[in-house]
């Protein structure tokens, strides 16, 4: 396992990737019990697997009511167990990560690739409803990144919007490169509660705002546009980043404003037919999002998600939403 754990960070070809996926899939499908219990119910012999596309994907359902983790990394001394937020009444996701230094390795790495070094970066985060619970992948990243950008003024922010405000002016004045990551509800408020951006339009050239997703149950639901509109009017900047990662990926997909996402080498998206989970759709054409994610070697590197999406032929993609129930038609064909 360590020599794969070696090379995933390494991945600079197609073919590179393609070749340790398949590695990282013949050493999960004897590794993760609950992996391996799921293929052999679809049927599947994993030594006939020699293409991506015909690796097996697990519903992301399965981080829920089990422990998906391979076996020879359950005593792991450098573990830490991730949990997703979920909504009153539902059932929290459960990440087991034998190996939290991967994980930082792979935060770090990606946002090196999209955004230049850490340390350069004054880093300020908005995330209320995740501060306010255990677990939180999210928050791990967010607290290590504001420790290694060496930056004084780094740091959270809960509800404090005044003094944040006062920061980002003195930031925007300064010319220091800063990151706003915030929840969506949370920037929401700051842009339409304290306006003070307006007039200033496109001068917060050095200020990069990075939503996360989510209204955590405080607003409806918005369409992008609306939503990065709302955005940029309010704070004042040209356009909203995003970042697409959850409490089942070690890894994380960046826009820079457009919608349009990209993963770092070692992650790749793929469409599942939502009628027959097991076919994948060309570009261009919308269906369920399949990750594959080689950082989570410890755990499981091919997760068929919830969120509704299409990928373009530059590998690029987008999130167009999510299905409607939480026990979609195509995770219960994949179940049974």
């Amino acid at each position: 396992m360590k020599p794969l754990i070696d090379s995933v960070f390494k991945i600079n070809s197609e073919l590179g990737f393609r070749d340790l996926a398949l590695s990282v899939f013949k050493y999960q499908s004897v590794a993760n019990e609950v992996y391996r219990k799921y293929i052999e119910v679809l049927g599947q012999n994993p030594d006939n697997v020699s293409e991506i596309g015909q690796i097996p994907f697990l519903p992301i359902d399965f981080f829920k009511s089990y422990k998906v983790q391979c076996k020879s990394d359950e005593k792991a001394q450098n573990g830490i167990l991730f949990t997703s937020s979920g909504t009153t009444g539902s059932i929290q996701s459960k990440h087991f990560v034998s190996d939290v230094s991967v994980y930082e390795k792979s935060y770090l790495k990606g946002f090196e690739l999209f955004y230049g070094s850490i340390e350069e970066y004054c880093v300020l985060a908005l995330l209320p409803s995740y501060l306010e619970r255990d677990g939180s992948s999210l928050i791990y990243m967010a607290e290590d990144l504001i420790k290694r950008s060496k930056n004084t003024d780094s740091g959270f922010y809960l509800n404090n919007y005044d003094e944040l405000i006062l920061k980002l002016n003195a930031l925007m004045n300064s010319g220091q490169k800063t990151i706003l990551i915030g929840v969506t509800y949370a920037l929401l408020d700051l842009a339409e509660k304290f306006p003070l951006f307006n007039e200033r339009k496109g001068d917060l050239k050095n200020i990069i705002v990075m939503e996360t997703g989510g209204m955590k149950g405080k607003r409806k639901e918005m369409v992008r546009e609306e939503l990065h509109t709302i955005l940029c009017k309010g704070i004042g900047v040209n356009s909203i980043h995003s970042e697409y990662g959850m409490t089942e990926l070690l890894s994380q997909a960046y826009s820079s404003g457009n919608g349009l996402f990209n993963c770092p080498p070692w992650m790749k998206i793929l469409i599942r037919d939502t009628n027959d989970p097991f076919s994948f759709l060309p570009p261009n054409k919308t269906g369920g999002i399949n990750v594959i994610d080689l950082a989570n070697i410890n755990s499981c590197s091919f997760i068929a998600t919830q969120d509704l999406g299409k990928v373009h032929p530059d590998n690029s993609f987008e999130i167009l939403g999510r299905f409607d129930n939480s026990d979609i038609r195509g995770c219960n064909l994949l179940v049974q």
